[in-house]
């Protein structure tokens, strides 16, 4: 449930969460810009971050009219509309005041409905990733904005706002399923019906144009992942510490493990390799960062990179889909894992109540399973429908021509490279 309401303001806190919505917001630009604009064609490196740029603008607007009352108000509490959004009562900030303080954490609802402003901002960047180079940007607004409403909102309400799945005891910190299977799930949906680039080729993956920029980006995520996943928590504390810590850790086992992998495999370690590994392990950890020790950590990185690793070089190639940045093969795959392994890992040391199947209960893992599982079917079923409906009024996919020669020129009239 969201916190109650009273009057103390704890300072600390406040900077804190402050902070972090700061650093989540770098995640998306610049972090999400450069680490997929450096993995696309030097043709289209504009396109991505036209959309990042929107998604932080329009997708901020569309949250503090609304979203943010979609989410956490408790207008509809009660009644059948209620099971899927908070209610009207917070509609642009209605009643949320310099001097509206949240309970336990002491820090002001305005700071909070920044904190998980930034979160609905990057959830729907991460789809980015896989219909890159081959969606109309007039579409591409379109869906983000519709898919922010009907898909987001919904699935932030049910694990966060106080939903059926939070009232359930689905365990997901950051955003396990809410941010990263709720946009992986979407962008296979949009990939696959969307269709190859025209030059794609299974398992001849185009090499990225500017690396540096993936380094860079990849950098950006997992400074900014430390306010994603530390100041969910909403306190500088114990808990705070402890998913700091574990967030660290576990990105760094996924990004060794990556680079081993792709050694053996590829007979050299590659940064782009390092890079999405290091993401893949901050994807997996998000649910459990506030509910897992330093064992659950390791595992989880390890478990993680050695999935998506196979998703991502053997999978994909066989089933010929084009996912095009692995949107799909790190941010879903990375989800379930994480969210599944919560219910694995979690321990009454870090929660101080629910604990996993390692630690005698098995009705956590029954209980990330279902909320797994409906996050996988509700995102699917809806990006499908939104993906017809568009393509039917607008079209989606850009021409033949546009796509060979470039988004950015057609698109935007701009050229990353003069």
């Amino acid at each position: 449930m969201m916190p109650l309401l009273l009057t103390t303001l704890n300072s600390g806190n406040t900077a804190w969460i402050t902070m972090s919505a700061i650093l989540v917001m770098l995640m998306t630009v610049p972090g999400l810009a450069l680490f997929y604009g450096g993995l696309v064609r030097s043709k289209n490196i504009l396109s991505i971050i036209m959309q990042c740029l929107m998604c932080t603008a329009v997708l901020s607007i569309l949250w503090i009219a609304f979203g943010y009352s979609w989410v956490f108000g408790t207008g509809l509490k009660g009644t059948t509309m209620g099971s899927f959004i908070g209610g009207f009562d917070k509609v642009f900030l209605q009643g949320v005041g310099v001097n509206t303080i949240l309970s336990p954490s002491g820090i002001p609802e305005i700071t909070f409905c920044l904190f998980q402003c930034m979160f609905a901002v990057i959830t729907p960047g991460l789809i980015i990733g896989a219909f890159a180079e081959r969606l109309k940007f007039s579409s591409f607004l379109v869906f983000t904005i519709l898919w922010s409403i009907l898909v987001y909102n919904p699935m932030a309400h049910f694990v966060w706002g106080g939903g059926w799945l939070q009232q359930m005891g689905a365990l997901d910190f950051a955003g396990g399923t809410v941010v990263h299977i709720n946009a992986g799930i979407s962008a296979l949906v949009m990939a696959i019906m969307l269709g190859r680039r025209s030059d794609y080729r299974p398992g001849r993956p185009i090499p990225a144009t500017n690396v540096t920029y993936v380094f860079l980006g990849a950098i950006f995520l997992w400074l900014g992942w430390f306010g994603f996943n530390a100041g969910s928590g909403l306190t500088a504390d114990g808990l705070d510490a402890n998913a700091f810590l574990v967030t660290h850790l576990c990105t760094c086992v996924a990004a060794i493990t990556w680079m081993a992998i792709d050694w053996i495999c590829s007979g050299r370690p590659t940064t782009v390799g390092v890079c999405t590994g290091a993401v893949a392990g901050l994807v997996a950890i998000t649910p459990a960062a506030g509910s897992t020790d330093v064992l659950g950590a390791i595992v989880i990185g390890l478990v993680t990179s050695i999935v998506c690793y196979c998703m991502v070089a053997f999978v994909k190639p066989k089933l010929g889909y084009d996912d095009a940045l692995d949107a799909f093969g790190v941010h879903g795959i990375g989800g379930i894992i994480g969210s599944v392994l919560t219910g694995v890992f979690a321990t009454a040391a870090v929660t101080g109540g629910a604990k996993g199947a390692l630690y005698g209960d098995w009705h956590q893992l029954v209980v990330q399973l279902i909320a797994t599982g409906f996050a996988v079917v509700y995102s699917g079923v809806l990006t499908f429908i939104l993906f017809k409906v568009i393509d039917k009024t607008m079209g989606i996919r850009v021409e033949p021509r546009v796509e060979e020669e470039g988004l950015d020129i057609y698109e935007h009239s701009e050229s990353a490279y003069n």
